[in-house]
């Protein structure tokens, strides 16, 4: 538990500097916002732990089985990747940075706490897991509708991702795991995209195409296959996750998933 905790505190101490480069007020905010965050989701972890150590005697994460304990650390990690209700700093931080450290701070740093939950959940209850991925989705959905900023945009985009990730893990992680790496490939080339066009609103995106084609080409096709859009590779994980949810006999489930994929669907298309 000390090590994970460790690995959590650098990984967030390290991507400060980057997203405070800029010498901006919204960098310096967003710097702050996330700090703050991640300081407290690591020492909720602590505290969990130390819980469970207190009243199992076993210090070991992925050991950890007291249903309390297993259910905080849980939350802490669901509050560091930024999944809903726990994701309200995650568009906030996006959008006060540019957008290479937003592409690391929507990949790299979130493989961490995924590395821990992927860790704990065969001990966690399925319901909060479900909970977790259904609220993130709807949310990633709902959230992204009314945005015109490109980068609160994609962050909505991964918290609706992140709740694919997360309903699934209990019943298939190599399908969770699956997903991680295909959201990793695709919101890659999306930032890349727009890096290269030097994007950070809807407009400038319908603006580029004399300027770019073949990038704003691309971007578009990027944009559709985060959608999930047949016969795209975002459709895959997508896919298999409905059929996989169906199997457990989770109808309800599967059917508001697939609503929530129809609502961000509609706001890549446009």
């Amino acid at each position: 538990t000390i090590l994970a905790w460790m690995g959590l505190e650098i990984s967030t101490i390290a991507i400060l500097p980057l997203m405070t480069q800029q010498h901006h007020p919204r960098a310096i905010e967003a710097a702050t916002k996330y700090f703050l965050t991640q300081a407290t989701a690591a020492a909720v972890i602590l505290f969990a732990s130390t819980a469970n150590a207190w009243a199992l005697g076993d210090w070991n994460i992925s050991q950890t089985s007291h249903p309390l304990a297993v259910t905080i650390i849980l939350l802490a990690l669901a509050l560091k990747i930024g999944l809903a209700p726990m994701h309200l700093w995650l568009p906030e931080v996006l959008q006060g940075l540019d957008l290479t450290t937003g592409l690391i701070l929507s990949t790299w740093q979130k493989l961490a706490p995924f590395a821990l939950i992927y860790q704990i959940a065969p001990h966690t209850n399925p319901t909060l897991l479900i909970s977790l991925g259904v609220l993130s989705a709807l949310v990633g959905g709902w959230g992204g509708l009314n945005q015109t900023q490109l980068r609160k945009l994609m962050a909505f985009s991964t918290i609706g991702h992140w709740g694919w990730v997360i309903i699934i893990l209990h019943f298939s992680p190599s399908l969770a795991l699956l997903n991680v790496v295909i959201y990793i490939a695709m919101t890659t080339a999306m930032f890349l995209s727009l890096k290269g066009m030097a994007a950070t609103k809807i407009n400038s995106l319908a603006m580029a195409w004399p300027k770019a084609p073949i990038l704003t080409l691309l971007a578009m096709l990027c944009l559709l296959s985060l959608g999930g859009l047949p016969p795209l590779t975002g459709f895959m994980p997508k896919w298999l996750i409905l059929q996989e949810l169906m199997k457990q006999d989770l109808t309800v489930v599967a059917v508001t998933m697939a609503m929530s994929a129809l609502l961000s669907l509609f706001f890549y298309l446009r």
